[in-house]
């Protein structure tokens, strides 16, 4: 069969040799991909709140406990581009089934661990799974609804869920550990999983990748290791700080390794990232509005979570009760995005969404160490679970808009590496801040309470000055409906 055939052949996405999948029930099939990459999001912040009585029970002390989380964000960010690829060239379902399967077994195994060498490997393996099946779920999502108008709406449903699952992570993360203990935030991953790997195989066709020729391995390991490097570097300074030798280290290796990968990916025939893909504005638009998102909202809910606890005493399942209705309005926003995108345009719901972001985060930093949650503080979480609702669809909808099918994995690596890196960076630089801040004010002799609070109040207008930077770097997106 030539290669024009394939390119016409029923089934075939377009402008590619890959023989995409299909399915009769695609709706369906769309939940349980969301299914699956709601677990993915919400295995990345429901560990924080067990972690305290993990570190007790297998004897870890903070610095131990902070590789709980880096373990996994790791392996996660630094083999999504990998991931993605393997997706494009050996079948998105298939690729995404082994991630999935990979997922359960290590969930398993970290909630079985008696050991904290134990917990950190079988963490690694969920982020390296995670890597896998999160790009190739998103690719099954674009070849499964290649109408713009019907891949909106799925958009939507898929970005709510990224959403979603950081605020359900710390909801979930205080019931289960108040009332199963620990285990059970790794646990609850398997029953689910299990659903996802019957379900998928009975739903959507097997598809198939016919491009040939050689794998990009010096491109694959020069990425892999450039972005380790760098989520290494920004862990290290929150735990080590920006001076050590390590943290100089890793940052060094970091650069040195994205100049050589870039020399790479110029030099070979089948690159791993070809880099004209970056010719596609809302693309490179899109991947730089998700990872300005994503440092702000990782370092929201981490902030949240501490001030709620040490500042307004709440325990956690009230932690967990009080992200109930910015994840309400998150799923209420993301349900109606797609209308809005077809009525008014992404880009121009995108910059409405990071404005009103940025209103939330600003006005959460006026809140007081005694503030009450129904007059301080439901309104700003309201807002920013509005603002991120529809920045989260349409920041998506952008990095995939005009993706041909063979690049399909490829961009949903690129989306998701934005994502996990920008959460990294933000992390990183926004508590550096807060903790700057907090020194100060205890300098001059204010109460913890007091200074706590300041630091986050910092905390928070930073990350609305990156939701306002992300509004303006939206400004050069193309127009689409």
């Amino acid at each position: 069969m030539s290669a024009s055939t394939l390119r016409t052949a029923p089934g075939t996405a377009p402008g590619t040799g890959t023989i995409a999948p299909r399915s009769s029930r695609r709706w369906l099939a769309l939940g349980i991909l969301a299914l699956a990459q709601f677990l993915v999001v919400l295995d990345a912040s429901i560990v924080n709140i067990a972690l305290p009585v993990l570190g007790e029970q297998l004897r870890m002390d903070t610095a131990a406990l902070a590789w709980v989380i880096t373990a996994y964000v790791l392996a996660f960010g630094g083999l999504l581009l990998l991931g993605g690829r393997l997706a494009d060239r050996y079948g998105h379902r298939r690729v995404f089934l082994v991630g999935v399967a990979g997922f359960v077994a290590a969930s398993a195994l970290a909630g079985l661990s008696a050991t904290s060498g134990m917990l950190l490997a079988a963490r690694a393996v969920q982020g390296a799974s995670a890597a896998l099946l999160a790009p190739a779920a998103l690719a099954l999502l674009t070849h499964l609804f290649p109408e713009t108008r019907d891949r909106t709406k799925a958009l939507g449903v898929w970005g709510g869920v990224a959403g979603i699952g950081s605020a359900a992570g710390v909801l979930l993360g205080g019931v289960l550990t108040a009332a199963l203990g620990w285990q059970s935030v790794f646990f609850v991953n398997v029953p689910v999983g299990a659903v996802v790997l019957v379900a998928i195989p009975l739903l959507i066709t097997p598809d198939r990748a016919t491009l040939r020729g050689r794998q990009d391995v010096p491109g694959a390991i020069t990425i892999t290791a450039a972005l380790v490097s760098a989520v290494g570097a920004l862990s290290a300074v929150d735990q080590v700080g920006f001076a050590h030798p390590l943290t100089i280290g890793l940052a060094a290796a970091a650069v040195v390794l994205a100049v050589a990968f870039v020399v790479i990916e110029r030099r070979t025939e089948e690159p791993l990232v070809p880099l004209s893909v970056f010719r596609n504005r809302n693309l490179a638009v899109g991947n730089i509005v998700m990872l300005l998102v994503g440092a702000a909202m990782v370092a929201l809910f981490f902030a949240l979570s501490v001030y709620m606890q040490s500042v307004l005493h709440y325990d956690a399942l009230t932690t967990g009760l009080t992200q109930l209705p910015l994840a309400g309005a998150l799923v209420v926003v993301a349900g109606i995005a797609p209308a809005v995108i077809a009525r008014v345009g992404a880009k121009a719901t995108l910059i409405a969404s990071l404005l009103v972001l940025a209103g939330g985060l600003s006005w959460l930093a006026a809140a007081p160490a005694d503030a009450a949650f129904l007059t301080q503080l439901l309104g700003p979480t309201l807002l920013i679970g509005i603002g991120m609702g529809g920045a989260f669809v349409t920041t998506t909808q952008l990095s995939v808009d005009g993706v041909e099918g063979g690049e399909a994995g490829l961009a949903g690596g690129l989306v998701n590496t934005s994502q996990q890196i920008g959460g990294a960076v933000g992390l990183a630089v926004l508590s550096t801040v807060a903790a700057v801040r907090t020194d100060a004010l205890l300098s001059t002799g204010a109460p913890a309470a007091e200074a706590i609070t300041g630091g986050f109040s910092w905390l928070f207008i930073g990350a609305a000055v990156i939701a306002a930077v992300a509004a303006v770097a939206t400004v050069f997106a193309r127009s689409r409906r």
